[in-house]
């Protein structure tokens, strides 16, 4: 296993040393348009051939992925920092606050979010900018996206105060705020880490959903979710094969992933 999560880990390093630096690494700018080889096959000078308007599609790959992989973790962030805050109130402070709180998360957790996000984003005016529709995009994930974890951190926040080590630093006189940042927060820190790694690739996948149905980055802005809605065009698909590399490259990145952070989600 550990040979397995070894590679995995290799993967996963070089994909992000490929796309991180996207500028040196990409042969071409994102939108650059060579509109006398338009819809080429994988040739020389083009590695996955080009796009229906010129551009290569070796270098939107490059860059959709960097935006994907940046921008899913930070989505992930928000909502784990909004699943601490509100699932850590409610397992800390008991009693009405508590189930007062989980009320609320039941609720959030019955609405269609999916839908909500699909037309939040869709009321998003159309001539807004690819700049806007990324952070309108991940936002909305970050803020939809805490109500499963809240609930698991509520759970061990609770376990935490009803525990001996909450007892011992009472009767040390420990005041709540020291509580809180000194015991709680390094107690449940793996918990924290761990719901991240759970919620990122949950991320990447819904907003390839929102790619699509055309709901997720404005063009010319490459992302994981606008290249995927090229592969609904089936012919052009049969045409060029060169055009389902995102798609491989979305599992291999997903898989890499989970095979990474399975131990340590299942040690938690």
């Amino acid at each position: 296993m550990n040979i397995v999560r070894m590679a995995a880990g290799i993967v996963l390093a070089t994909i992000l040393l490929l796309v991180l630096p996207a500028e040196w690494t990409a042969p071409h700018a994102y939108d650059e348009q060579f509109r006398e080889v338009a819809a080429a096959p994988a040739a020389e000078g083009f590695l996955l051939g080009s796009d229906a308007l010129g551009r290569d599609r070796w270098s939107r790959l490059i860059h959709g992925t960097r935006l994907s992989l940046t921008l899913a973790p930070a989505a992930a962030l928000l909502s784990i920092a909004l699943a601490a805050l509100i699932g850590g109130a409610a397992g800390y402070f008991g009693g009405a606050v508590e189930r007062s709180i989980l009320l609320f998360i039941d609720f959030f957790l019955t609405l269609p979010w999916l839908f909500l996000l699909l037309a939040v984003r869709a009321a998003l005016p159309l001539n807004a900018s690819p700049l806007v529709s990324v952070a309108v995009t991940f936002a909305l994930l970050g803020c939809l996206g805490w109500a499963g974890p809240a609930r698991v951190v509520c759970t061990a926040a609770r376990e935490f105060r009803t525990g001996d080590l909450m007892l011992q630093t009472q009767a040390m006189g420990m005041s709540p705020r020291r509580l809180i940042f000194r015991q709680l927060l390094p107690t449940l820190a793996p918990l924290f880490l761990a719901q991240f790694w759970i919620t990122v690739p949950l991320f990447i996948l819904s907003e390839a959903n929102l790619g699509l149905l055309g709901l997720s980055v404005s063009q010319p802005l490459p992302s994981w979710g606008n290249l995927l809605a090229e592969l609904l065009d089936l012919p052009a698909v049969a045409a060029q094969p060169a055009m389902l590399a995102p798609a491989i490259l979305l599992v291999i990145t997903l898989c890499s992933v989970q095979l990474l952070t399975r131990r340590q989600v299942r040690n938690t």
